[in-house]
Parts: C-alpha cells; structure tokens; sequence
C-alpha cells in the first residue's frame, strides 16, 4: 500500500520550510508503514476568502502529494470558527461571518480544492459538527488548557494590547478552537503556511495536554509572486488563480521570474524532489531559463485544466507572444455594429477584467499600448466605429474580439 518510509519522508520534506518534528514524522511513517494504516492529514480552511491562487494551493499540493502516497486527508471548514475570525495578522478585530456567507464560500473552495484534490479520497467536514456541541462547562475546562502569557506570545495580540486596540475575550478562544479540531480529527500531520505556526503548534499541545499522540505541524513558506517580492496576493495583482483560463495560467507561469523557478516547481508541481535536483543542475549549466518556465507553465496548466486545455494554451502562447500574431480564440464582446465606438466599450472591458479602469485604457493609449486590428491607435481616436471582427489589442498580451 505505501512506498518505503525515507522515501515518503522525501516527498514530505519537498519544499517544506520547517516540520516540528522531523524525527517524530519518520517515527508516524515507519508506524504506519508497518501496520499497513494510514495517517490523518489535517487542514483548516477560513471559509472567509473563497478565491485560490497558487499562493494558496501550495499547502493543497503537498497534502495531495500525501494523499498519493495512501494518507487520509481531512479538510475542515472553519465555519463556528469563521463566526470568530482568525485574529493572525490582523491590526483589529474581524467581522464575524454569517451562516450563509460561510456555505456560499464554501461551496466555492469546494470547487476550487478539488482541482488538487482527489475528492473521493477526501473527508470534508465543518467544525461547527462539534464546537457547536460543546457545553460551558467543557468550554471551561478547554480554556484551563492555556494561559493568557501564552495565547499574548502572538505579535497580532501583543501589538494590539501595546496599541490599545482592543481585543475581545472570543478572540483568545480562535486558537484553542482550531487545535480542538485536530483532537476531534485525530490528526496525525497537520499542514499550514508559515502564517499559521501559533495556531498548529496549539494543537500539537493540546493533544500533548489531553494525554493523545501529538500531531506533527508542517509549515509550508509563502510563495512569492508575479513580481518576485511579495507574496502571492489578489490584492496585489501578482497572482495565479486556479480558477483562471488555461492561456491565462499558462502566460502568467512564463511570467514567473527565473530566480523563482525552482521554487514554483517545489511549491507549485508534484515533481519528484530528484527531478528538481535535476533541473537546478541544468539552470546551474546555464541552459536558457525560457524552456525550463515552458516545461514550468506545461506542468502547471496541466495539473489543473488537463492534457487537451494545455495543448490549446500552448498554442494561444505562441500564436499571440512568440509569433506576434493575433490568435484565433480570444474573449469576444457583442456589440452593435457601426453604432458603438473603442471609448463606448471601456466599461466592458472593465467587467470582463481585461482593464482595471478606465484610466489604466486611457494611460495605454497615450503610451502607444493599444492597437485595433494591430494598428496603435492614439487619444483623438477613441471615438473609432467599431466593426464586426475587429481586435482589440492592449499591452502585449490583452486581447478582445468585437463580434455581431
């Protein structure tokens, strides 16, 4: 059922930032490998920011990768925790969740970590199946479990109790909750990025408090993103959605900046740990980074949109960025024809996100970025009469079809 444990620990330890602790890992593999039984991967889900990237999906990638190697895995959506909000990293209190904003993004990260997951392969449950159940009493005795100088040994609180911002007597139960779902999961590993550390060492000492075999807690580091020096953020525009069209995905990877590859093919593929020992020989012997980020974009593409969406992404590549030609399957607008002109059509390309703002349009144009039917076409000229299959081209990779 399972390959040799040092070869699992290999896997495992792939990317990895830090594993507390790596002895009590192969100790948990060499078990489970003997007894022929598989260990409980755990992750908690905040159900409060339903939209994955890569940058999320790094976490998803390795669990997968537990999973293939016959481990159970346990998604938990914090939806009795999501009414607290996780405090990490937070300068105030959040905004707790209604119920039906939880099931709403749920149902969307449903959608979105299957693409990694196997989901016949996956136990998903809310913890409000339990928390919800607890009596005061049992509440209390939870509470006993810590202290204030710990649950304080947080910089999110320490800052906001030195600033006098305050913070409320629920907050203080987010960590305790969270670890609570790992004793009622029996978790065997639980995973997380480098800015869950408080909350999955809680549960290692929970377990070790309520006298069961403690979890070992995997910290995955933050992926940086498009622009190579912050981590990956909607917010920040540098992000790969997983969500986002196959050409989309493709294009943005061979955007990824070299000094990052290695680390997207650790962190953002399946790859076996030898065959990036592999491919950092063949970048350290100088061959051209461009066709590593193309087997980079054709790995990624593939795990997520399949073989037949890749070839098709492939091609749009080099149609529209290597050949410099306009490429046949484009997003499309219907318009009137021969009443609506390239000024008229601004907001629709505003909601297709194809531009932020009409300012951003505006400012392309005046730099020569803009071009109909690969013409440039300045200010005066954005009262054009559009026609049918006309093309629309903005910078060097934004391009919309005008159809009847």
């Amino acid at each position: 059922m399972f390959v040799k444990p040092e070869e699992q620990l290999k896997i495992i330890m792939k990317g990895v930032q830090e594993v507390v602790n790596e002895v009590e890992l192969l100790a948990k593999l060499e078990k489970s490998y003997q007894l022929q039984t598989p260990l409980t991967i755990k992750l908690g889900l905040d159900p409060s920011a339903p939209d994955i990237h890569l940058g999320h999906a790094v976490v998803l990638r390795k669990i997968k990768q537990m999973q293939d190697l016959g481990h159970k895995v346990v998604i938990i959506i914090g939806d009795f925790t999501g009414r607290i909000g996780d405090p990490t990293g937070k300068a105030k209190g959040r905004v707790a969740l209604s119920d039906e904003q939880v099931k709403a993004n749920a149902k969307t990260y449903f959608e979105q970590i299957f693409k990694v997951l196997d989901s016949e392969k996956t136990a998903v449950h809310f913890n409000s199946e339990w928390l919800s159940k607890l009596t005061f009493e049992e509440v209390i005795k939870l509470a006993a479990t810590t202290s204030v100088a710990r649950i304080l040994e947080r910089d999110d609180f320490q800052n906001r109790y030195k600033n006098q911002v305050p913070i409320g007597i629920h907050e203080f139960f987010y960590p305790l909750m969270q670890a609570y779902d790992s004793v009622e999961v029996q978790a065997d590993i639980e995973l997380g990025g480098t800015d869950q550390t408080f909350n999955i060492l809680m549960g290692r000492t929970l377990q070790k408090h309520l006298g069961l075999e403690k979890q070992i807690a995997i910290f995955m580091p933050l992926l940086e993103g498009l622009d190579g020096i912050e981590k990956m953020s909607k917010s920040l525009g540098n992000y790969i959605g997983v969500n986002e069209p196959a050409e989309v995905m493709f294009k943005k990877v061979m955007e990824v900046p070299d000094s990052l590859i290695v680390k997207y093919f650790e962190l953002a593929t399946d790859e076996h740990p030898d065959e990036i020992e592999n491919i950092k020989q063949l970048l350290e012997k100088g061959v051209n980074p461009r066709d590593i980020k193309l087997k980079l974009a054709k790995i990624i593409t593939n795990l997520y949109w399949g073989e037949e969406e890749t070839k098709r992404a492939i091609t749009y590549f080099e149609t529209a960025f290597s050949k410099k030609e306009i490429p046949d399957d484009i997003p499309k607008i219907l318009i009137e024809i021969g009443a609506e002109t390239v000024e008229a059509i601004i907001p629709q390309l505003l909601e297709k996100g194809i531009v932020k703002s009409k300012s951003e349009f505006i400012r392309l144009v005046k730099q020569n970025g803009v071009q109909l039917n690969k013409e440039k076409i300045n200010e005066d000229e954005l009262d054009r009469v559009l026609m049918n299959e006309d093309v629309l081209q903005i910078g060097k990779k934004r391009f919309i079809r005008f159809i009847k």
